[in-house]
């Protein structure tokens, strides 16, 4: 090793230039046999350094974001999901809800791939370095209770729930909440409001929230009002691919009721209203809502 070459890789690391120090040897002698010219032979160095650093940033955003698995759009089975518009899902692949701070809301029973399709979009997200947080409604309020009881909320509202561009909320309404737990969610939904995104899957149509939220109505509304504002709704219907396999196999013999799939009909502006008397505003959001 000659001296230069020690002072350049001891500038590399002082600068933390990982992929300079790694590949300028090679790219010096490829410009010398090409006779590339000194700016486009810096070129090459900062752009092969610009792109590993978004890789790395890439990989430390999707750790950070906690997915129980990767998912991509690609990969999505729409033939599942019977109901869905492809063309309503690939939309959300420029991530332009995010710029606008507004809210996907991801509806249908369960196994009909709303799960799927949130993390595809939060992977999305972190490869365009976009700060992202997947988590369970469950786990969400578990660490809402802790932090509650520690006298915490303040620290963990600024730290996990101001902190992430995108906030993935999975399967909200498989559990019930107390309604001092269903105040905490509110509080999570209304400081993000108008702030940052939320992608929301629930297996319950919007009717039919206020059950898993402490039998609160006026506290339901209140939060549906913030949530469904700005937002785009989808909803899916169709057999859970899960108990499809299985019925293939012949392990059970499933067949979705008509009971089952006439709950999700209950997705309707009539209902919220007497249920909620619900202000003008979401009604006007829900009317639009995209039935996938």
């Amino acid at each position: 090793m000659n001296l230069q070459y020690q002072r350049l890789q001891e500038m590399c690391d002082s600068l933390k230039l990982i992929s300079v120090a790694q590949g300028y040897s090679d790219l010096a002698q490829d410009a010398v046999k090409n006779q590339v010219s000194y700016t486009d032979f810096l070129e090459k160095l900062l752009e092969a350094e610009i792109k590993e650093r978004q890789r790395r940033s890439q990989r430390i955003l999707t750790k950070i974001a906690g997915f129980p698995a990767i998912k991509t759009l690609d990969d999505f089975d729409y033939s599942f999901a019977g109901s869905i518009k492809k063309t309503a899902i690939e939309e959300l692949r420029s991530l332009s809800f995010v710029d606008r701070c507004e809210n996907i809301l991801l509806l249908g029973p369960s196994g009909v791939g709303k799960t799927h399709i949130a993390i595809a979009l939060g992977y999305l997200a972190t490869q365009a370095g976009i700060k992202t947080r997947f988590i369970t409604a469950s786990d969400l309020m578990l660490q809402l209770d802790v932090a509650a009881r520690q006298q915490k909320l303040d620290h963990f509202f600024k730290r996990t729930i101001s902190g992430y561009r995108l906030l993935i909320v999975d399967e909200l309404g498989y559990l019930s909440f107390k309604r001092e737990q269903a105040n905490l969610l509110f509080q999570v939904i209304a400081k993000r409001y108008e702030k940052s995104s939320s992608i929301i899957t629930s297996n319950l149509p919007f009717g039919q929230w206020h059950h898993a939220l402490g039998n609160d109505a006026a506290l339901t509304a209140a939060l549906l009002d913030r949530l469904l504002h700005h937002s785009s709704i989808i909803h899916i219907q169709g057999e859970s691919f899960r108990l499809r396999n299985k019925q293939k196999a012949g392990v059970i013999n499933f067949t979705q009721t008509k009971k089952e799939e006439e709950k999700y009909d209950e997705l309707n502006p009539y209902l919220l209203s007497q249920v909620y008397q619900f202000h003008p505003r979401i009604l006007k959001s829900v009317s639009n809502f995209s039935r996938c």
